[in-house]
C-alpha cells in the first residue's frame, strides 16, 4: 500500500518496500509492485523518485 507524505509543501508517495518518494501515486504503485515481485528496484522507474530516505 502506497503511503502519502507531506515533504515541505509537495504530497509525496512512498514505495512502502524500498522508501522511494515519487509526485504521483500511480508511478509509486508501479514501484512498490516491481519491488515485491522482483525484490529489487528498476532503474527506469526509480529515476523519476523525488524523495529519497
Amino acid at each position: 500500500m502506497v503511503k502519502e507524505i507531506i515533504v515541505g509543501e509537495k504530497k509525496v508517495y512512498l514505495c512502502e518496500v524500498c522508501g522511494l518518494g515519487y509526485a504521483n501515486k500511480s508511478r509509486a504503485k508501479e514501484c512498490e509492485h516491481f519491488c515485491k515481485k522482483y525484490k529489487a528496484c528498476s532503474l527506469e522507474i526509480t529515476r523519476y523518485a523525488i524523495y529519497y530516505p
